[in-house]
């Protein structure tokens, strides 16, 4: 019989606790557990069924990571919100500190304790470029985009923040604007303009993916920025608008959203190259859902599932995970 000495040249390590980067494929004996252990790859690809929000919305905005997440503005068919909501992983909590500025079609990026809202629909026939910070507790007014619009894209941080495409109330907006924390720069347009379209909002300001949207026909072209300009990259595979979006843009995924059809459960990674369908998608078709997180822990929320839902879900992807040996 072959030993794991001889097709690697090494023994099993004894360690008394597991190593801090693993190698794939490496095993390791844990002398303090008693256990034998591997670094192995753990294929998923799934959504789970998550604690509602308190008020069911759509177009909201949002922010965070899967255990770590915040959503605010939105509204249901006939009532615009401003509340704040943050969700620990299990339930979500209603925040006192509301929005100054109550609409939907509000583009959130950055994390729980430090986001940004900007842009958004206040009322019938009225637009708002205004930007607002959240400290963890309050929303604070900053300086307004250079061009009004909403439902746009949304990547980075608080200080470093970059917001594209959108709808400025007569045409759809190819427009990028980078924000600093204090002052907006316009940045080099999108090859297509367009509105409610997803974004990988764990990137940066420098390297941001948006796909997907409203031309406006609904869209799958997507184009990757790199902090100078943006390229048209490989379509996804289901064209759709208002869709929920996660991850880098190198590692994304894009969830439900409206088609030419009805709305869609289609999820779809990217690779930094091109799209896979996976084979199963959201358990509640819906469009103008909240979405934040990576490409292998994220987390959707609100939406139009007709009627408006609260629903919310949790996808966990394919990643690399110490795991117990056993033999059975």
């Amino acid at each position: 019989m072959t030993t794991f000495k001889e097709i690697r040249g090494t023994d099993i390590l004894a360690l008394s606790s597991d190593p801090a980067n693993p190698e794939l494929g490496q095993i390791w004996y844990n002398s303090s557990s008693g256990t034998l252990k591997g670094y192995r790859l753990v294929s998923t690809n799934a959504w789970s069924a998550g604690g509602s929000l308190n008020t069911a919305r759509y177009i909201m905005g949002s922010a965070g990571t899967q255990t770590a997440a915040l959503a605010f503005g939105g509204s249901s068919a006939t009532v615009y919100y401003a509340v704040t909501e943050s969700y620990n992983g299990t339930s979500w909590t209603s925040s006192p500190g509301n929005l100054n500025v109550t609409g939907n079609g509000v583009t959130g990026t950055g994390t729980q304790t430090s986001a940004l809202a900007v842009g958004r629909y206040t009322q019938p026939g009225a637009i708002s470029g205004s930007t607002e910070k959240w400290n963890g507790s309050t929303w604070t007014a900053g300086t307004s985009l250079n061009t009004t619009r909403y439902v746009m894209g949304g990547t980075g941080t608080q200080t470093a923040g970059l917001f594209f495409g959108g709808y400025t109330g007569t045409a759809n907006s190819s427009a990028a604007e980078e924000y600093n924390g204090t002052s907006w720069t316009t940045k080099t347009a999108m090859n297509t303009a367009r509105s409610s379209l997803g974004s990988a909002n764990a990137g940066t300001s420098s390297a941001s993916l948006g796909f997907g949207g409203n031309t406006p026909s609904y869209t799958a072209v997507t184009e990757s920025y790199n902090g100078t300009s943006w390229t048209t990259v490989n379509s996804m595979n289901t064209a759709r608008g208002y869709d929920g979006g996660a991850g880098t843009q190198t590692s994304a995924l894009a969830f439900g959203g409206a088609t030419p059809g009805p709305s869609t459960t289609a999820t779809e990674l990217w690779n930094g190259t091109s799209w896979t369908s996976n084979p199963t998608g959201l358990a509640t078709a819906r469009y103008g859902l909240g979405g934040c997180g990576t490409q292998t822990a994220a987390l959707a929320f609100g939406g139009d599932a007709t009627p408006i839902t609260a629903a919310t879900e949790a996808w966990t992807g394919s990643q690399n995970l110490v795991k117990t040996l056993t033999v059975s």
